[in-house]
């Protein structure tokens, strides 16, 4: 479902598998061609595994994107370039592992949502460096619904 309304939507990306800058420009420009516009990126920021044991580093960013998309269609949507990709496992009940790459939606307007699929905001951005920190280059004074901080006090939560 797609609407002439532009939506606001900030999403974090991560690969640590392959070519990783190539995967995450490659997932950029996807995104860009699929789901919207893409109106900032955060640098590309090297990170150590979050939640599992891997020899393989992450590299992470944030992009802020103006979507014509739902919610719900703009989670197909990044499901659906993680799939072209080479995507074939997702994290599972805290399972996580290697990954070709991933695309979280961190926030969508100022809205909060929560069905079966999808949850946002994110409910782990604020416990996640990786996450945090690329955001906050591009979008540090913004407020997290249900939060009530803006990104970068949770970032300096952190600290």
């Amino acid at each position: 479902m797609t609407s002439s309304f532009m939506h606001t939507t900030y999403l974090a990306l991560g690969t640590n598998l392959g070519d990783k800058r190539a995967m995450m420009n490659t997932a950029i420009d996807e995104i860009g061609r699929r789901v919207g516009f893409v109106k900032a990126c955060s640098s590309f920021m090297e990170t150590l595994p979050w939640g599992f044991e891997s020899y393989n580093s992450f590299l992470n960013a944030a992009i802020c994107v103006e979507t014509p998309l739902s919610a719900e269609a703009l989670l197909v949507a990044t499901q659906e370039i993680e799939r072209d990709m080479g995507r074939t496992l997702k994290s599972v009940n805290g399972i996580y592992h290697d990954r070709i790459i991933d695309i979280d939606i961190l926030l969508y307007d100022d809205k909060i949502l929560s069905c079966q699929n999808l949850a946002i905001p994110h409910p782990q951005m604020h416990l996640r460096r990786f996450v945090l920190e690329p955001l906050a280059e591009i979008a540090s004074d913004v407020v997290v619904p249900g939060r009530n901080n803006t990104v970068g006090e949770l970032l300096s939560m952190l600290e």
